[in-house]
């Protein structure tokens, strides 16, 4: 088939795409960064992408006082704002027409999220939305708000009936990150959720799984006989997982001094990135089926002793330096952080999976603030060819096979090998093959969470984590908590802004004869 066939095929399929059924949409937290940065954007690209109802309504529900004009108005602002910026929302334009269609069907309700009468008014407003609007009695409520307001959302919608489903309608929740903050955080939020929830109302969102790299790990794994047999330790020596930002902490000092990057980022991004690379194969592409697979590979992860917890983890701080030309401060002189704070803007880890599959191949994830690069991928390196056929050549030494999964912002895939230079001695170089997304399908932009919340309106929940598998990352990653919480620093280890991150690190897998993709 041809690029030109393939990409016929695309829009053929596009076309068939249903659009979702009607529902209202409630936004709590409607006038945060989130929705504006975010959400938002998504929908204006699911308008255009023709994958929202007619009978489709946003409710945004904040503490503030607004109107729903001024409300869409700020919104609209935003999206200007965006297009000139290098954020996720990627467009050059808006089309008036759809942004107008989205504004249309927007309302604003001010509400404190702690008293009943804010639910009371929701709840009315729904009414008439489906009287009115054609919304079906069907709704996605969205809580784009501080994770200390998840439970108390939960069981105020709980209290005033609004998550009841009956008579077809259905009620569906969509929880942001962070789901806890430990382990005993996480099982206590479930636990509270489910008392008003059942498991499939409960979409926990991680925008990660929303990039189409991530989605295309298993179509690349199980889908091609060529990958899947090579899949395992007798062919792969090492994975290296790597998130790394650009950005400081930004306005969420107060955030992130209690959060730091290993609680932000490894329990959801950077361990859903690693289940869909070293899951199983699941029987079938169902949800539950999926999600199993993940979960199962999460809760094979060796647990660390105290000791391992210190020596196979890196904590570090970002240090003044200067990010895409620009200066920028320490850490430590951000807006709501404390002078001598030890929270940690990089961590570096080296976790073991202790099954038939994975058992002896080292896992080494990184994410940090600040980096080099904005940088998301998971490179796959392949065991060493044998070395005595060249040992009479001009061959000094066997090159690295990588398989590189690129996420953001270069999203594709490439195999690295090594192929004989021309000349009458025997030599060899390093060669890619490269496929960009961009560059073979017509990509439409993407923000990462189109996907994400058309699927929750549809009620696939293939893409959201479930209890068991949200657990299941706190628990491998809470003997670093424990071992840094009785171990605390003083100076914690710091790395210019702007580099590739801490020395340690680099020793981290130098300890093992192995050294981190460069940033580059």
């Amino acid at each position: 088939m041809t690029g030109k066939q393939d990409r016929a095929s695309q829009a053929e399929a596009a076309a068939k795409a249903e659009p979702a059924p009607p529902c209202a949409m409630v936004i709590f937290g409607a006038a945060g960064d989130l929705t504006k940065r975010l959400i938002m954007p998504a929908l204006y690209n699911l308008v255009n992408a023709k994958r929202l109802p007619e009978g489709f309504r946003i409710v945004g529900v904040d503490r503030m006082s607004n109107t729903s004009e001024s409300w869409a108005e700020g919104l609209t602002d935003t999206m200007y704002e965006l297009i000139k910026g290098d954020g996720e929302f990627q467009a050059d334009h808006i089309d008036e027409g759809s942004w107008r269609w989205l504004t249309d069907r927007m309302t604003y309700l001010q509400g404190d999220l702690t008293n009943a009468a804010a639910y009371s008014k929701i709840g009315g407003h729904l009414a008439g939305l489906e009287k009115t609007a054609g919304t079906q009695g069907n709704a996605l409520f969205y809580l784009a708000v501080a994770d200390r307001f998840f439970s108390v959302v939960v069981a105020g919608l709980g209290a005033a009936n609004l998550v009841e489903e009956k008579d077809g309608k259905w009620r569906r929740v969509v929880i942001e990150k962070p789901f806890g903050h430990d382990l005993p955080s996480a099982k206590s939020l479930n636990a509270d959720i489910l008392k008003t929830l059942q498991e499939h109302q409960i979409y926990r969102m991680d925008h990660f799984l929303g990039k189409e790299t991530v989605q295309n790990i298993m179509a690349l794994r199980f889908a091609n006989g060529l990958f899947e047999p090579l899949w395992n330790r007798q062919h792969i020596d090492h994975v290296q997982i790597t998130a790394s930002e650009t950005v400081g902490v930004e306005r969420r000092g107060k955030f992130y001094e209690t959060t730091g990057a290993l609680r932000d980022m490894v329990p959801n991004h950077v361990f859903q990135l690693l289940s869909l690379t070293a899951m199983e194969p699941p029987i079938s592409f169902e949800a539950d089926a999926v999600r199993a697979k993940k979960a199962e590979v999460i809760e094979a992860i060796r647990p660390m002793t105290p000791e391992s917890a210190l020596t196979d983890a890196v904590r570090a701080q970002y240090a003044a330096g200067t990010v895409s030309g620009k200066a920028v401060n320490a850490y430590r002189q951000e807006p709501d952080v404390a002078p001598d704070s030890t929270t940690e803007t990089y961590i570096a880890c080296k976790l073991q999976i202790d099954n038939w599959r994975w058992a002896g191949v080292p896992f080494y994830l990184r994410t940090g603030k600040f980096m080099k690069r904005r940088w998301t991928e998971i490179a796959i390196r392949f065991h060493q060819a044998p070395y005595t056929l060249f040992r009479d050549t001009d061959v000094e030494r066997m090159n690295p096979n990588w398989m590189i999964l690129r996420i953001q912002p270069d999203e594709g895939i490439a195999l690295q090998f090594a192929a004989k230079r021309p000349g009458p001695t025997v030599t060899l170089g390093n060669v890619s093959m490269d496929f960009a997304y961009k560059t073979y399908f017509d990509m439409a932009p993407s923000t990462g969470y189109e996907t994400l919340i058309y699927d929750c309106m549809i009620g696939d929940a293939t893409l959201f984590q479930r209890a068991d598998n949200i657990e299941a990352g706190w628990q491998a990653v809470q003997p670093i908590l424990d071992a840094w919480a009785s171990n605390p620093v003083k100076d914690i280890p710091t790395y210019v802004a702007g580099s590739n991150g801490p020395d340690a690190a680099d020793e981290l897998l130098a300890r093992d004869g192995r050294a981190w993709r460069p940033l580059e």
